[in-house]
């Protein structure tokens, strides 16, 4: 059995930060202000930086700082100083896939590992070689690649160079995000962490429509134009979801599954993260006996999400252009609230109000290392100890009695 995987999980800000790290990640990765390539994330000061550092570094988590627009002459100076900082913090890697931020990064933070981002689309074991001579140690392979590709390029690379796959999360119609869509729209250019993602914007007319086009020179091979209610989703990906193909990746010789999402909740990134570290657990125990659990794949449907597909692992986008059928996201179940204090069985908790949460519902709680847990929500308290029907205020306090055991950083969600 190959070497166990890092689960690294996405923090987009210090709320996700601490939910990425209470439920199992050994690794997260985020941006600074500048330089990263999800300017809607809220991403992280200096100052916080710092701090985040210290605080996965005194967990036994690593950190890596996402590095990876492609900057244009103007930025090199502030650049500069922004890798030399991050040497100074000791961040555990920058993710980079510019040639020219790869250099600086070596000049000035030459003890900071060289992570090569899915943004260099990174697709043959020559392209890793390169890479590697210019000091990288690890590479984000392009979202593209099949699992065949991926044995591939690791039979064909040293042991020392690691790979790295996105396994869950969003994907890009474009090849690993290199898309002029969205500066065409709106002029934010997704190349520099701005994407307004107009893939996923419903293209309609005021009729329904079915037809069939064909490029001039193949008029044979026609593709079908379907708007099912006077919609039309011919560039929406669907959602990556590995969950149910652990032990291929595995085998596969991947060093680290990446979870995508820092534009997402707390919430997402608590569950999953909790889900893949208890797949990866259960693999690492029960072996050539592993068994799938379903519940597994609930809890990941329990959570923001398109459609989910299994990317291009499997299959080409000439079989299949992973594409939605339905527009939007499913809704996750409702964040009901965080525990600041737990209890044991039987004993009273407190918790900090995410949305609105009433007496006597019915609601889950997530605890690292399990599934959903049932419980009914009585005895709610405010904090002065006064019964309520209800807590209806966004980040009010209150204690509910629980039949079994709380633990700080446990998260209570609708059913």
């Amino acid at each position: 059995m190959n070497k166990r995987p890092e689960i690294l999980s996405p923090a987009g800000d210090f709320e996700k930060l601490r939910s990425a790290v209470y439920f199992g990640a050994d690794a997260v990765y985020l941006a600074g202000r500048a330089f990263g390539m999800r300017a809607a994330s809220g991403n992280f000061s200096d100052e916080e930086l710092k701090e985040a550092t210290e605080y996965c570094h005194s967990r036994g988590v690593k950190i890596y700082v996402t590095v990876n627009i492609m900057p244009r002459d103007g930025e090199y100076g502030a650049l500069e100083r922004f890798l030399t900082y991050l040497g100074e913090i000791g961040v555990d890697a920058a993710i980079v896939s510019d040639l020219g931020v790869a250099a600086l990064l070596k000049k000035c933070a030459p003890h900071v590992a060289l992570h090569v981002s899915t943004q260099a689309s990174v697709v043959s074991s020559a392209a890793c070689m390169a890479w590697y001579a210019l000091g990288a140690s690890r590479v984000v392979l392009a979202r593209e690649l099949s699992l065949e590709a991926v044995k591939n390029i690791r039979k064909n690379i040293p042991d020392d160079l690691e790979i790295e796959c996105f396994v869950h999360g969003s994907m890009c119609v474009a090849y690993s995000g290199r898309c002029l869509l969205s500066q065409h729209y709106v002029g934010r250019d997704a190349n520099r962490g701005a994407c307004a993602q107009p893939c996923r914007w419903i293209y309609s007319r005021d009729t329904a429509l079915t037809a069939e086009i064909a490029e001039e020179k193949r008029k044979n091979e026609l593709l079908p134009v379907v708007e099912d209610g006077g919609d039309t989703f011919v560039m929406s990906s669907k959602d990556m979801c590995m969950i149910e193909h652990i032990p291929e990746l595995c085998e596969a010789g991947i060093h680290s599954f990446k979870l995508e999402g820092r534009v997402r909740s707390a919430y997402y990134t608590a569950v999953v993260t909790n889900t893949y570290k208890m797949a990866l657990d259960a693999y690492f125990r029960d072996g050539e006996s592993y068994v799938f659990d379903p519940a597994l794949k609930r809890e990941l449907d329990s959570v923001s999400h398109r459609e989910y597909g299994t990317g291009f692992f499997f299959k080409s986008p000439h079989e299949d252009a992973n594409l939605v059928t339905e527009p939007g996201y499913i809704r996750e179940k409702a964040y009901l609230a965080t525990a600041v204090d737990g209890c044991s069985a039987g004993g009273v908790a407190r918790f900090v109000q995410r949305n609105k949460i009433f007496d006597g519902s019915r609601a889950e709680l997530l605890t690292p290392g399990k599934t959903g847990q049932e419980l009914t929500v009585t005895e709610m308290k405010n904090e002065a100890g006064e019964k309520i029907e209800s807590a209806p205020h966004p980040g009010m306090i209150f204690t509910v009695r629980s039949p079994i055991e709380i633990k700080k950083g446990d998260i209570l969600r609708g059913v």
